[in-house]
């Protein structure tokens, strides 16, 4: 799967069975230890994690001996580069600091070690790995997605002259059970968080609605998804008024998306997921600050996430039935955009009064949420850059996950759990009727600032069908690193929450 059929997404990702002896690097981690305790008295002396029988004990002892001799730490992502003993094959070592012993049970912190080797060997040929000892797909994941980069618009001028991280060897640990199939599903999730990041980070003068629809049909009809594409003309005609409102100020417009999976299976649970395109939103006539506007690049990092998840749903032919809802436009003021004080009626027959034409997420995504549930599923994700109030309340990192409360706290346990970090958060009632509007059914924003996440949230919770299991995630600041990379997260598009919406699909497949 990709976004770009000729770009490599990731390195070459193969199980090993040995060090070998043509390895550039060996890649290993470090934990304070050697005891399990964490508390003050730890033995804070680093301890190599190489897995059982890989190095002998001699091998063992000149590896410690020379990362006491650098002064090498076990704080997380703290990297040390040693010359490797003769005996093992590789020309040097790089050991990836872990923190504590405990958090070795964290699968996110194997991933967040590999990936900060990925980013640090770039212009190395083979690397082999034990951080695979301690979880395999974790570490396929972070090494494929460390290694990310994206330079589609660079000249040579420009571009690195380091080539990305080329291959990872993964010696698998003890418990390994089926060590192939772990590395494929690994290497088929990393390449969707690749592509959706590909999709984030396309420019909007080259991503825009038709061709990000273009590119959206043709990964699902690659991947033998159902596809159904409805242009300006047919949104119109049947009654996609927010769609068309939000999309109506730009030349480039709008477009919405339908890709369906189905599993085959005749007592299937039925996922819908929606996810907000906006490919880029200037606030229309309610214009945006000129500072980080550039930014709003991202601002359909929610359809690029849904896209990507759906053909990944597909290629790993899960035992439910997915299909994403994907409305597309461009925010844009001009003599034909929609007006502050306008009046939209939404797919479904629910008026809203436009207060505020930079609260356009919503609006999308209220007519992509009734279509969705025009199928009956039985669960809803939506997701989107939604609101500025995500960062406020939670910081970049931490998506706001809301919704029916049990599906709610589903969603953000399983996104805490694989290391995206979504956190429950509430609906109070108080904030319903500042979305009352003076001459139509709902306004599309309060009168105040506060509560601004969780207010968008109960704006498209009058739009979810009753009895459907709903979570909307808000990714403002997870879906897009304006800051340094750090672990497997690249500085641009981040892939947030492929893994988790994946994760909870399986999770539906497997428990219902």
């Amino acid at each position: 799967m990709s976004s770009a059929p000729d770009r490599q997404l990731g390195p070459d990702l193969a199980i090993a069975t040995s060090i070998g002896d043509a390895a550039d690097v060996l890649v290993i981690g470090l934990v304070s230890g050697p005891g399990s305790s964490d508390g003050p008295d730890a033995d804070a002396t680093p301890v190599p994690v190489v897995g059982d029988g890989i190095l002998d004990d001699a091998q063992l002892a000149e590896i410690s001996a020379s990362l006491t001799a650098v002064g090498a730490s076990a704080g997380a992502g703290e990297i040390s580069r040693i010359v490797a003993p003769a005996s093992i094959g590789a020309s040097s070592i790089l050991a990836v600091g872990m923190g504590a012993r405990s958090a070795l049970d964290d699968p996110d912190t194997v991933r967040r070690a590999a990936g900060v080797a990925a980013r640090t060997l770039t212009g190395v040929g083979r690397v082999v790995t034990t951080l695979s000892t301690v979880d395999l797909g974790a570490a396929a994941e972070g090494f494929f997605l460390g290694a990310y980069r994206f330079e589609e618009f660079r000249s040579d001028k420009t571009r690195s002259t380091k080539a990305p991280l080329a291959s990872v060897a993964l010696l698998p640990g003890t418990a390994a059970r089926d060590a192939a199939a772990e590395l494929d599903r690994a290497r088929s999730i990393a390449t969707a968080v690749a592509v959706a990041r590909d999709f984030v980070n396309t420019p909007p003068s080259h991503l825009y609605p038709e061709e990000f629809a273009n590119r959206a049909r043709t990964l699902g009809e690659t991947a033998g998804l159902e596809v159904e594409i409805l242009d300006d003309t047919a949104l119109i005609e049947q009654g996609y008024g927010g769609i068309v409102g939000v999309g109506k100020g730009s030349s480039r417009l709008p477009r919405l998306v339908r890709l369906a999976y189905r599993s085959g299976a005749s007592d299937a649970k039925k996922v819908a997921l929606v996810g907000k395109g906006v490919t880029f939103d200037t606030g229309g006539i309610s214009i945006k600050p000129a500072a980080g506007m550039e930014n709003m690049t991202s601002d359909m990092g929610g359809a690029a996430a849904v896209v990507a998840t759906v053909v990944l749903a597909a290629q790993l032919g899960v035992g439910v039935d997915v299909t994403a809802t994907v409305p597309m436009a461009e925010n844009m003021p001009s003599s034909t955009a929609q007006r502050p004080g306008d009046v939209l009626t939404q797919y479904g027959g629910i008026t809203v009064e436009v207060i505020n034409t930079d609260a356009e997420g919503r609006l999308i995504l209220a007519d992509a949420i009734v279509r969705a549930c025009a199928d009956d599923p039985d669960y809803l994700i939506d997701t989107a850059t939604l609101t500025g109030a995500q960062m406020v309340a939670l910081g970049t990192r931490t998506p706001g996950v809301m919704g029916t409360d049990d599906f709610r706290d589903r969603v953000a346990g399983i996104s805490r759990r694989i290391g995206e970090n979504g956190w429950a958060m509430p609906f109070p009632e108080e904030l319903s009727a500042d979305l009352k509007s003076r001459v139509a059914d709902l306004a599309n924003v309060t009168n105040h600032r506060w509560g601004g996440m969780l207010s968008a949230g109960i704006f498209l919770r009058e739009f979810v069908a009753d009895g459907v299991e709903w979570a909307h995630i808000d990714v403002a600041g997870p879906a897009f690193n304006t800051g340094g990379p750090w672990g497997y997260t690249p500085k641009g598009g981040t892939g947030v929450p492929v893994r988790t919406m994946i994760s909870v699909i399986e999770d539906i497949a497997a428990l219902g």
